[in-house]
C-alpha cells in the first residue's frame, strides 16, 4: 500500500454491494401486474427530488399506487419491494479486507431517506463503512459532480486519492469530472474482475 496513490475506495450500493432478488419489475408484479415496468419508471422519475432530500417519498408512492388502482398501503409495498435487499457477501468481504489493509472504505449511493436509513441500521452499513455518503444526506445525487466533491470533503481526502466503484456509466463520468478515479463494475462481472480493477489502481487487499 505504501506505493499506492489511492488511499480510499468509495463503493456504490445497488449492483455492487447489494441486489434485489429477481429484479425490480418482478418485485412489483404482484401489485401492478404487467404494468410493473411503466409503474416503476414513473415512480423513479417522481422519486428523483427525494434523492436529494427534497420531499417525502411515501406520499408520492401512495399517489402512484392509487393512480394504478392499488389499494395496498404504500408502506407495505415499500417494505416488500424497496427494502427487499440481499447483501452480496463476496463484495462485503472485499470491503472488510480493504479496511483491514488500512484503506478507507466508504459508501456513495443515491437513496431517499427511508431506504437509506434501512441500509444504515438494518443492513449495518454504518458499522461497515468509515464514511457513508447518501445522496439524501449530501443534498445532491449522482451523477452530479457535486455529489463526489461533497463526498470527498466528507471523507476528508483529495479526490485524486479516492477510487469510486459503480455500475452506472454516467456516475463514473460524474466522479471523474470531480477528480476521482472511477471504474465501472457490477457484481455479475465477478469479483475476480473487481480484484483486478483494484489492483490496476494499486489497491491490494
Amino acid at each position: 500500500m505504501a506505493d499506492s496513490r489511492v488511499r480510499h475506495v468509495l463503493f456504490d450500493a445497488d449492483g455492487v454491494l447489494q441486489d434485489l432478488p429477481g429484479g425490480w419489475y418482478a418485485a412489483m408484479e404482484p401489485y401492478v401486474g404487467e404494468r410493473a415496468r411503466d409503474f416503476l419508471h414513473e415512480t423513479w422519475s417522481d422519486e428523483l427530488p427525494m434523492l436529494a432530500w427534497e420531499g417525502d417519498y411515501l406520499p408520492v408512492l401512495e399517489a402512484s399506487l392509487t393512480r394504478y388502482g392499488v389499494s395496498t398501503p404504500a408502506t407495505e409495498v415499500y417494505d416488500a419491494v424497496w427494502k427487499n435487499i440481499v447483501l452480496i457477501e463476496e463484495s462485503l468481504d472485499i470491503v472488510r479486507a480493504l479496511k483491514r489493509g488500512g484503506y478507507g472504505v466508504h459508501l456513495g449511493t443515491n437513496q431517499e431517506c427511508y431506504r437509506g436509513e434501512h441500509m444504515r441500521t438494518v443492513l449495518g452499513y454504518d458499522d461497515l463503512f468509515d464514511v457513508s455518503c447518501y445522496s439524501y444526506d449530501l443534498g445532491v445525487a449522482k451523477p452530479d459532480p457535486a455529489f463526489f466533491t461533497r463526498a470527498a470533503d466528507r471523507i476528508g481526502a483529495d479526490p485524486s486519492t479516492i477510487l469510486f466503484i459503480d455500475d452506472t456509466s454516467r456516475n463514473i463520468t460524474g466522479a471523474r469530472t470531480a477528480g476521482l478515479n472511477a471504474e465501472l463494475w457490477d457484481f455479475t462481472q465477478g469479483h475476480d474482475t473487481l480484484e483486478a480493477i483494484l489492483a490496476e489502481h494499486g489497491v491490494i487487499r
